[in-house]
């Protein structure tokens, strides 16, 4: 099969033949229906030799679902033909962390580490995983619409869950960065909370979409943007700012717009940073930076999309144009979440 790989570092991936293996004891061949095409992957592709632990090469691709093709021996939890995501993030399974479910904070496995993030992904037509416990089921759901809910629907999720004790009715939940993973958080917000949700971004296409998601506002991201968050609130601020994308810019609108007692919560990776000290942030406001979500909380999301409650905004994309998807990306002309289809 045709598989799109990292095979140097700071070197773009490479289309490759690999073989489609049978799965060996507890594991189980995936046929992928769709794989998401994410924006850390370009940040993997640029990292220099040594500074992630994975081995080369592996087959990109972190969001997966399709349809269970074979099982190896001992697998029993699920059965040829059935449609599932793949949960991306593979922990030991035996620490206190994994015991619940949440391999995202795994305590003995390298950090970062899964299908598509050191091991071989889904940007093939099939992929082995190592247990069926990452594996979701998804009922009616398209494998192929489905894909980007096991990233940027669970990271978003979870960033939401943990601070829903501070979104009481007559509060405001303000997302910066309004892309693939901020439209999953507006609806998500919409879906489970009580909060008036606005939306922050300097693309007037991607505010627009946030708008029609089910934003109550939204605020363009320019040297005016505090005042006019600062407004919408009353001058109180926000409860809770998740910031998608991470850079020293938005790190310091969201403290400047966060209410006291308030959850600032840091979703992207930019690689930017806030100074905290004492009057460097509103009273008593609680940092926090989050990774991916638990194998219960997909399950979670995936029964918001089941009963129509959140929506991806997918844009399909066979697998011999993922280079030119990847280079879209990296020119912002994504505007919602790319997925690439090996089986059409």
């Amino acid at each position: 099969m045709k598989a799109y790989r990292m095979t140097k570092w700071q070197a773009a991936p490479e289309f490759c033949d690999v073989d489609i293996r049978e799965p060996g004891p507890g594991e189980v061949l995936v046929k992928i229906g769709g794989a998401g095409v994410c924006h850390s992957d370009l940040h993997v592709m640029e990292y220099p030799e040594g500074a992630l632990a994975y081995p080369l090469p592996f087959t990109l691709g972190h969001e997966n679902a399709g349809w269970v093709e074979r099982v190896g021996p001992g697998v029993r939890d699920v059965t040829a033909g059935e449609a599932v995501a793949v949960y991306a993030v593979w922990g030991c399974g035996r620490c206190p962390a994994c015991l619940v479910g949440a391999d995202n904070y795994c305590e003995r496995a390298p950090a970062f580490f899964g299908g598509g993030l050191g091991f071989d992904g889904g940007m093939a037509s099939h992929m082995i995983v190592p247990s069926a416990r990452f594996l979701c089921p998804l009922g009616g759901l398209d494998p192929r619409q489905a894909a980007p809910l096991t990233d940027a629907g669970l990271t978003t999720y979870h960033a939401v869950k943990r601070s829903l004790s501070v979104l009481t009715p007559g509060s405001t939940a303000v997302v910066i960065g309004v892309g693939g993973l901020g439209q999953m958080a507006v609806q998500i917000l919409k879906a489970m909370s009580p909060a008036r949700v606005v939306a922050v971004d300097v693309s007037a296409e991607k505010l627009a979409s946030a708008k029609a998601l089910g934003a109550d506002a939204v605020v363009v991201s320019d040297d005016r943007a505090a005042a006019n968050v600062t407004e919408l609130t009353g001058g109180t601020g926000a409860k809770l700012v998740l910031d998608v994308v991470g850079s020293d810019a938005t790190l310091q609108l969201a403290a400047s717009v966060t209410q006291r007692l308030g959850h600032l919560t840091l979703v992207g990776i930019a690689g930017g940073s806030l100074t905290f000290n004492y009057m460097g942030v509103p009273t008593e406001v609680s940092l926090a930076s989050t990774f991916y979500g638990s194998i219960p909380e997909l399950g979670e999301v995936m029964t918001l999309a089941r009963q129509g409650r959140i929506k991806t905004q997918a844009e399909l994309f066979p697998l011999e144009q993922t280079p030119q998807v990847y280079q879209r990306m990296r020119e912002g002309k994504i505007q919602s979440r790319a997925v690439i289809t090996p089986n059409g």
